[in-house]
């Protein structure tokens, strides 16, 4: 995604936001930005730890049924 920017573009990109915003507006924006990128991993981890649930409780199931 900012493979094209350099770090020059970039350092440009982040006094704008500094002007604009204020120094602790920016923070916060990025301490947001990055609790919101955490929660979204979190969330997309989930279903796949269901899914590892859910398959082991069919091989517990599989495994119980073909002993009796």
């Amino acid at each position: 995604m900012f493979g094209s920017l350099g770090w020059q573009e970039l350092l440009i990109i982040l006094a704008i936001l500094v002007v604009l915003f204020g120094a602790s507006r920016v923070g916060d924006l990025g301490a947001g930005l990055g609790r919101g990128i955490r929660e979204f991993r979190k969330e997309a981890r989930i279903p796949d730890d269901e899914k590892q649930d859910d398959d082991a409780e069919k091989a517990k199931d599989e495994g119980s049924s073909t002993k009796a």
